[in-house]
């Protein structure tokens, strides 16, 4: 069976929770999780987010419903309200030819979005892989000056897009 894509690595797991700061404990102080610094809102979408990073270089994805947001609304039904592990994030070289190539072997995918240069993705439907959500993302150009907002900024609502109203 040719289906393996090209040019994919595993980049991180994201985990959401009502609350981001309920994450903290766990993943930054327990686990020595580091931010180095990124993340914001995605307004459309209605979520905050950043990473963190460990000595092995490994990252996890923290991620929050922005006030209001219905984002995460079936995931959290199905964890009762918890949360824990979102999806899994693999990045590709060529996120068109990556679709072209699962859409043709039959794999439901959903929420394509090219509309960022900066990030295009595409989701593997958990029916497809026993449950779990995968994210395909062809990152883009990010200029290397870009400000990179602190995590203590992202809390507050002021990260990357962020919307000015702090964490819960």
């Amino acid at each position: 069976m040719d289906l393996q894509l090209d040019g994919i690595t595993f980049d991180h797991t994201a985990v959401a929770a009502p609350r981001i700061r309920d994450l903290l404990p766990i993943y930054r102080d327990l686990l020595g999780g580091r931010h180095l610094g990124g993340g914001g809102d995605n307004r459309i979408a209605g979520y905050r987010t950043f990473q963190l990073t460990y000595a092995n270089g490994s990252k996890v994805e923290l991620m929050e419903p922005l006030a209001g947001s219905t984002f995460f609304d079936s995931f959290f039904e199905l964890t009762r309200g918890r949360g824990g592990v979102h999806h899994l994030n693999f990045h590709v070289d060529d996120i068109g030819a990556a679709v072209e190539r699962l859409t043709a072997k039959g794999y439901r995918l959903h929420g394509l979005n090219r509309s960022d240069p900066r990030w295009q993705e595409v989701f593997l439907h958990p029916k497809e892989a026993q449950g779990v959500l995968i994210q395909l993302a062809q990152p883009g150009f990010r200029d290397a000056d870009e400000p990179r907002p602190t995590l203590e900024e992202v809390l507050d609502g002021r990260g990357r897009n962020g919307n000015g109203i702090p964490s819960p």
